[in-house]
This record gives structure tokens, sequence and C-alpha cells, in this order.
């Protein structure tokens, strides 16, 4: 279980930081214009796939009290500020180096992680109580899911502008 969502979290790595690259490419008026999507604008989804990474690692903390080197891995996120709204050229630009901490923290974290830390419960506040918590690999492979769908829907996008974005495609150096 751990070598897959290792894997998965090498892709999220990989993929966010080839978007940004893509997305900088832009002008900060393209980047920042609404396009229809729930967030706006593709900067908006993108800064979204960060807060929800961020998010998520977050929750998981209450999880692991026991594992100092998991701990450690999320350490850098306190304090880490994605900026909201309509972002400058320079704000862009800064937002790089966020990316790089989130990403960074979520393949650390599973690198620290044993196999009993995956079925750890994540306590969550949704659905009324029921479930009151999930097993972490559960909350691991719907962040996954989450970073993959909004994505997907900055691909969309840069499909409509004809921007060149495949990144995606199958790529055997995430193996381990």
């Amino acid at each position: 279980m751990k070598e897959i969502i290792g894997i998965q979290v090498r892709y999220n790595q990989e993929n966010d930081k080839t978007i940004y690259s893509i997305l900088s490419g832009l002008s900060n008026d393209v980047r920042e214009k609404e396009r229809g999507s729930y967030y706006g604008s593709v900067s908006a989804l993108f800064r979204h796939v960060l807060g929800g990474t961020s998010y998520f690692l977050g929750l998981f903390k209450a999880s692991l009290p026991h594992n100092a080197a998991a701990l450690k891995a999320i350490a850098p996120l306190e304090g880490l500020a994605i900026p909201d709204g309509a972002l400058s050229e320079a704000q862009w630009k800064s937002l790089d180096a966020a990316r790089e901490t989130a990403d960074a923290a979520l393949v650390n974290l599973v690198s620290a992680l044993s196999d009993s830390d995956l079925k750890a419960p994540v306590h969550i506040e949704w659905y009324q109580g029921k479930p009151a918590s999930v097993p972490l690999y559960f909350m691991l492979q719907q962040l996954h899911v989450h970073n993959t769908h909004h994505r997907g829907q900055i691909s969309q996008i840069l499909d409509e502008l004809k921007v060149n974005n495949d990144y995606s495609a199958i790529n055997v150096a995430l193996l381990p």
C-alpha cells in the first residue's frame, strides 16, 4: 500500500511542478482571468490544489503524534501562506516556494509512515460524525484524487486556450 501511495505523491509533486511551469509561461492577466470554474481562474485553481495539500496534511498531524519523522515532514507547512484573490506577478512567482514546500512535505510524510501509521484514524468533521474518522491511507488517496481532479480542470482550461499541457502521461520514472 505504501508503495502505491508513494507513487501517487511523487506523481502529485511532478505534476504540480509542471503545471506551475506551464502557468508561469502565461501572462498574469491570462492566469488571473475568470474562467467559469468553481474557483474562477487557473491561478485560483492551482492555489486550491496547494491549499488542499496543506489542509489535508494538517488533518493528519493529530493522527501521528508518535511518529516524530512524520511530524517533522509536515512541520514546514506551519505558517505556509497561500495568497487569496487575484495575484500580482510577484505573488505568483513567490507561489513556487509554497508549491515546493507543500509537495515536499507530502512526499516526506509518506516516506516517514509505517504500515500501521497508514491505518491510523484521521478524525473528520464531515458527514455529521458518520464516520467520525477514516484511515490515513484513505485520506491520502482522497488527496490524490482531489489534486488530480483540479489539475484536470486546469488542463481543460489550458486546452481551451490552446496551450500545450500534456503533463500527465505515463511516467515510469515514478516507479520506486
